[in-house]
């Protein structure tokens, strides 16, 4: 039994691809972005987006997500186009994200209004919610009541509400000072551990991409390809222990490396 159980340690564990882009094109004027692109993003792992300015990281997700038309290709998540499957997305700018019209609540719950879920199964699902992950903001406060961070939690909390296959999130925490952006970091980090749910993170910050990811997809410069695909096998939960693990910062090295690699070309 025993050499049965060391066995089974040996075996690696082997991704399933969630989200499959094959082909992908896109141009913006004279401008490629996007040529013949590939890539595959595994099912329940957290995999954090990098690379030089103009690379099209949020375009990548905008394209995959279905907010702006490909030129050309296929994207398929789940083996379904993306009109077929329910998505979660949480944009850079909470504050032109959020209704303020309407209460943090009924932010949240706006897209079950929209599809028409009947109020007592909305009421169900918000108060699931906010049991599961521990809120303790008054959610009946309007946006402009609130501090950047709490508006940012609303605004994850209403992409969650829909219960989707995927969470795009597009550089979530760069409008937030240091402290509200750890908090929100921690925010995050529980909800994936607790939901396992395939999730996308667009970073301009090379340390939170690599600290909050389970891979880290490093973009070249326009027309983009990818420069590098690395695992970041740190255990989770992760803390500040994690940036002064040695793993850890020769992971971070190694990505910056990558970066500065292409940088530097014309």
């Amino acid at each position: 039994m025993a050499r049965l159980a060391v066995a089974l340690k040996e075996v690696p564990v082997v991704d399933v691809p969630h989200v499959t882009v094959r082909g992908l094109r896109k141009s913006f004027g004279s401008v490629t972005i996007y040529d013949g692109f590939d890539v595959d993003i595994p099912r329940g792992r957290f995999v954090s987006i990098f690379g030089p300015n103009g690379c099209g990281k949020s375009t990548l997700i905008n394209l995959i997500a279905g907010l702006i038309p490909v030129d050309g290709g296929e994207i398929r998540i789940g083996g379904k186009p993306v009109r077929d499957v329910r998505i979660g997305y949480v944009f850079q700018n909470y504050r032109e994200a959020l209704f303020p019209w309407l209460r943090a609540i009924d932010n949240i719950e706006y897209p079950l209004r929209v599809a028409k879920v009947p109020k007592a199964e909305r009421d169900a699902r918000v108060a699931r919610l906010v049991a599961k992950f521990d809120v303790k903001i008054d959610l009946k406060r309007y946006p402009y009541e609130m501090s950047g961070g709490q508006q940012q939690l609303v605004s994850i909390m209403r992409a969650l509400i829909v219960e989707p296959e995927v969470l795009f999130l597009d550089e979530p925490f760069s409008a937030l000072d240091y402290e509200m952006t750890l908090f929100m970091r921690d925010q995050l980090q529980h909800i994936f551990n607790e939901t396992r749910m395939t999730m996308v993170l667009v970073s301009h910050d090379l340390e939170e991409a690599v600290y909050m990811a389970d891979k880290v997809l490093l973009l070249s410069r326009a027309p983009t390809t990818i420069a590098d695909y690395p695992e970041i096998p740190c255990p989770r939960p992760r803390n500040p222990e994690t940036l002064v693990d040695p793993v850890f910062t020769q992971l971070r090295g190694h990505c910056l490396d990558v970066f500065q690699r292409e940088v530097r070309k014309s």
